[in-house]
Formats: C-alpha cells, sequence, structure tokens
C-alpha cells in the first residue's frame, strides 16, 4: 500500500484529530467498562479439527484484521467488505459511504481449538468500542460501523445472546452497546494492498497510534489465546 491510497479525506482528519488530541492529552477513546464476560451461550468445541467462517465490522480493517491474526484457532483472517446493498464494492466506493458496506474482517477459524462465544470476547474486549454509532477512533462514517455478520442460526442466535447479555450487565457502563447483528449475503475481499497491512507496514503512523495497541492488548488481556505470528 502506498501512502496516496491511505491518505483519503477521512484518514488525514482522523490523524489531524489524533495529533491535536495528543497535544491536549486526550487521545484515550475507550468506553469505561467492567470486564466483558464469557458468553453465557455458546458452541461446544468441535470433536474434530474443522473451519467455520465469522464476519466482523468495528471501524478500519486493518486493526480488526491483525487482532485476529494473533488468534489461536484462527486459520485465516482477510479484510473486505459486507454488509450492504451494493452488488461490488471497492475501498474508494465504500470510503465514501455510498455502498452501505463496512470495512470487514472475515476470520477462518477451527472450531475445535476456539469457539464462536470466544471470538466474540475478544472482538468486544479488545478489537473495538461496541458503543461508537457509525464511527470507530478517528474514523467516521456508517462504513466503519459496529456489526456481526453470521453465517449461521447458531451464530446469531450466539451473537444476539451475548449483546443482551452485556447490556443487562451494563459491561460498558450507561453507553448502550449499538453493535448490529445480521445474516452475512456476501463478503467482497478487499483489494490486495490492505491485506496484512498492519504486519507489513507496522510503523505506519495509523497503526503505531491506533492498531498496534489493540494487538498489545489481546497479548496482556487474553494471553491463553495469543500468538506472535
Amino acid at each position: 500500500m502506498t501512502i496516496n491510497s491511505f491518505a483519503r479525506p477521512g484518514k488525514i482528519l482522523g490523524i489531524l484529530v489524533f495529533i491535536a488530541l495528543l497535544a491536549a492529552g486526550l487521545t484515550n477513546t475507550s468506553s469505561a467498562r467492567q470486564e466483558v464476560p464469557t458468553p453465557g451461550l455458546d458452541a461446544p468445541l468441535a470433536s474434530k479439527p474443522g473451519t467455520q467462517t465469522a464476519v466482523f465490522a468495528g471501524g478500519c480493517f486493518w486493526g480488526i484484521e491483525a487482532v485476529f491474526e494473533h488468534v489461536k484457532g484462527v486459520k485465516d483472517a482477510s479484510s473486505g467488505y459486507a454488509g450492504g446493498a451494493a452488488a461490488s464494492a471497492d475501498y474508494e466506493t465504500v470510503s465514501r459511504g455510498q455502498s452501505g458496506h463496512a470495512e470487514s474482517v472475515k476470520v477462518v477459524f477451527d472450531p475445535s481449538v476456539i469457539s464462536y462465544g470466544q471470538l466474540l470476547k475478544i472482538f468486544f474486549s479488545v478489537a473495538h468500542d461496541p458503543t461508537q454509532l457509525n464511527r470507530q477512533g478517528p474514523d467516521r462514517g456508517s462504513q466503519y460501523r459496529s456489526a456481526i455478520f453470521t453465517t449461521s442460526p447458531e451464530q446469531q442466535r450466539i451473537a444476539a445472546a451475548y449483546i443482551a447479555q452485556m447490556s443487562a450487565a451494563k459491561t460498558f457502563g450507561n453507553s448502550p452497546i449499538v453493535t448490529q447483528v445480521g445474516p452475512l449475503k456476501t463478503f467482497f475481499p478487499a483489494e490486495r494492498h490492505h491485506q496484512d497491512f498492519a504486519r507489513l507496514n507496522p510503523d505506519h503512523p495509523y497503526i503505531t497510534y491506533w492498531d498496534a495497541p489493540k494487538v498489545a492488548a489481546l497479548k496482556r488481556e487474553f494471553p491463553a489465546w495469543y500468538r506472535s505470528n
């Protein structure tokens, strides 16, 4: 990926806002929350190795992808677009908020190693802030919304029950969880230069300020599930 492809207006504005907040000492954007609980409803671990797919959206896909690439039991994490009515998707169209799609990450995991509920716990704990409506960190627009695109009725039940559980427990204080839950229709892979962006560009300013801390939080809060590469 080039600097030019990074520097769309929303990203430029985000960096400028970050610099201003940094100067003011106000860069902590996370919601006050309790420890995120383990899902009360979850699928049991499968008896044999296999693959299942989960799709998550929560801001810029670089950071979501980076987190799940470091989770044991995840076989692949790839950036893309999902959730809109448009029959196709590309970075420029989605970035303008005209497609209805959200920047999303497809996570292929082994259900004999890690459960769908555990992936959800990681998603809500360290990957993003589920109380931010149509924004995440420095990025603004419905293309950065918090969403879970389910690939089975079981995933739909588990995700809906988990959000209800955290809402009842006021896990995020008085801030409501705004995460949307709905069945996945189509996942459009993002352009090649967006794949593995955090891993390939660890010194990029956006990765340094916004996404590397998410991976560090994964290592700190979920040491049993963290893998270095």
